[in-house]
């Protein structure tokens, strides 16, 4: 699986014109689902997720996480982060998992990072067409991957 994690002012996911989720200061999170991941890996990931420490504290110094902060988190599943771009130009999914992997492991990390965080995760619709806006704060994006732990 693979996170990129981005602070935010605020952050919303529109379908069809209407917006279905919303949050303020926090965290907006792109989950990638590969084929082979396992629920171990979702685990370590909520947990990561939850545990960041990417928000400033009163010295301005990051070093709080968006716990810490009363933070807000929006979680949208993206099968793009899987992307192989080794040959050619036109990226290749064939490492993305299918629905019956990706959905369940999906819907987990968002039950789960919320009951880490002690706090609702926003969600976008698997795959739907979604518009994705946000206000990244800093900037900060984090880019982990379940597979590369050191």
């Amino acid at each position: 699986m693979r996170l990129v994690i981005q602070r935010v002012k605020e952050a919303s996911v529109i379908i069809d014109g209407k917006a279905v989720s919303a949050i303020g200061h926090g965290l907006f999170i792109l989950v990638g689902v590969e084929n082979g991941d396992t629920e171990a890996e979702m685990e370590w990931l909520a947990a990561k997720a939850a545990g960041l420490r990417i928000f400033n504290d009163e010295d301005g110094v990051m070093n709080r996480s968006v716990v810490d902060v009363d933070g807000q988190l929006l979680a949208v599943s993206q099968f793009t982060l899987t992307a192989s771009t080794k040959k050619g130009n036109r990226p290749s999914y064939i490492r993305a998992a299918g629905h019956e992997l990706a959905v369940p492991l999906y819907d987990k990390f968002c039950i789960r990072l919320s009951e880490i965080a002690g706090r609702p995760v926003q969600k976008g619709v698997f795959g739907a067409d979604m518009q994705c806006a946000l206000v990244n704060d800093g900037p900060v994006t984090i880019i982990i991957d379940s597979r590369i732990k050191e």
